[in-house]
């Protein structure tokens, strides 16, 4: 059966960093293709009134296709949530996502924070919903990996 049903992939990972420093890497977005898989160029088209990135265009790789695609951001819950959501792209027709940052340092020494990823990305080839969702997960739990190795490899 082929689907174009809108769902959400979600994960978590636990990180040794600030819910800050979490926040720090996920809005630098012209990094982004130094550590996520498959992204090509990220290049910030606007900024909103303090500078921070409003819209932003990717050229990502995959599957032996190339796409591209403008996304918007949402920063009004910074610093413990980063949102987006796409504006356009040639091969979707729908990229939101999220990351939400929340501090589980209680009695712990150094900051630890647990890092939520959702995403949903609907195509505008129709595909199979289980190749869809293996897609999401394989990419959620990519980008999780490599944002945790980001956050804890920068210098203090």
């Amino acid at each position: 059966m082929v689907t174009n049903q809108v769902q959400h992939t979600t994960s978590s990972v636990t990180v040794s960093a600030s819910v800050e420093e979490c926040y720090e890497v996920g809005i630098d977005v012209e990094a982004y293709p130094e550590w996520v898989e498959g992204l090509q160029s990220a290049s910030i088209e606007s900024v909103d009134s303090d500078g921070n990135p409003a819209t932003v265009r990717f050229e990502a790789e995959g599957l032996g296709r190339r796409s591209s695609y403008l996304l918007a951001y949402d920063l009004s819950g910074a610093p413990h949530e980063l949102a987006w959501s796409l504006v356009e792209g040639d091969l979707t027709r729908e990229i939101e996502g999220r990351y939400r940052f929340h501090d589980l340092t209680g009695e712990e020494p150094e900051p630890v924070t647990e890092v939520d990823y959702e995403l949903s990305i609907d195509l505008a080839v129709p595909l199979p919903g289980f190749v869809k969702r293996r897609a999401e997960d394989k990419i959620v739990s990519s980008a999780l990996r490599r944002f945790k190795q980001r956050v804890e490899s920068r210098p203090e």
